[in-house]
């Protein structure tokens, strides 16, 4: 097994809801062309000021690359703040 996470991107207001839904789709785009990205779904839930959030990659490697692309990407920046809660399995 891979390394999975899994949670909810929470936002505060709107404000932050909709730099999210602008940055999203790009995010997810080169996220799931990455090396290692077994799947990759960031999904709205029924309030419109939280995501659902789960990832799998086939290893740590793979986990701690894509991690390290997304601290340095556009969506880094405009969903800095936003509050996360994930659970993150298999890097034991």
């Amino acid at each position: 097994m891979g390394v999975t996470l899994c949670g909810y991107l929470r936002c505060a207001n709107e404000d932050e809801a909709s730099r999210v839904r602008a940055a999203l789709d790009e995010h997810i785009r080169l996220t799931r062309a990455e090396p290692g990205c077994v799947s990759f779904e960031v999904k709205a839930t029924d309030d419109p000021l939280i995501w659902s959030v789960a990832e799998e990659f086939t290893d740590a490697g793979a986990f701690k690359a894509h991690q390290e692309r997304a601290s340095n990407s556009d969506w880094a920046a405009e969903t800095k703040g936003i509050a996360r809660e994930y659970s993150v399995k298999g890097l034991e």
